[in-house]
């Protein structure tokens, strides 16, 4: 009997060990360092691609990949996280494809409703219009802190986020903590 057990346990614990915890993901319009042990990403950078596109995101949701562990719809019911897309869906709306690449779990984050709507979602418009000058590149950084909060449904809540923009020769960098920001004005969240 007991030959038997330690063989099923084994079994048990493999596939939690087997979570990897940065894997380099390159899609057509962003790439990223994903962690399927924090169900988030690590990094993710992009170029802007439509800084006037109009595609309708209407009937749209974020979907799973099969082949990587990521966060999914239970991890942001009731509570303040939104479903916080880090390449944007604005600056990917050409076409129905590129918009629909955004939605993936991949390019999701747990961020907070009000940061998400607020200070962020103007620093994401800020991006696009100066697309419309010439090319601009963008790194989003996602910080865990040692206090980072593992929801029950499995997927860690961000600390804070360095968002850094290129543009021309110059850079920007802008830092946020995961919380309710007390202004919606990005420019008092640069750091650099």
């Amino acid at each position: 009997m007991k030959n038997f057990i330690l063989p099923l346990f084994l079994l048990v614990i493999a596939p939690l060990s087997a979570q990897r915890d940065s894997i380099l993901i390159k899609t057509p319009i962003y790439s990223c360092v994903y962690s399927e042990v924090l169900q988030q990403p690590k990094r993710v950078w992009y170029t802007v691609q439509c800084p006037t596109g109009s595609y309708p995101r209407k009937g749209m949701d974020f979907y799973i990949v099969d082949s990587i562990k990521t966060s999914d719809h239970k991890d942001y019911e009731n509570n303040v996280w939104d479903k916080g897309h880090c390449a944007p869906a604005a600056d990917f709306n050409c076409t129905r494809e590129t918009l629909w690449q955004t939605f993936s779990y991949l390019n999701c984050i747990l961020q907070h409703e009000k940061l998400n709507r607020g200070a962020w979602r103007l620093l994401e418009a800020y991006e696009r219009e100066l697309a419309k000058q010439g090319k601009v590149e963008v790194e989003i950084r996602v910080i865990y802190g040692p206090k980072a909060t593992k929801l029950p449904t499995g997927a860690t809540i961000p600390t804070a986020f360095y968002k850094t923009i290129k543009f021309g020769n110059k850079k920007e960098v802008y830092y946020f903590l995961n919380e309710a920001p007390k202004t919606t004005d990005f420019k008092q969240f640069k750091v650099l």
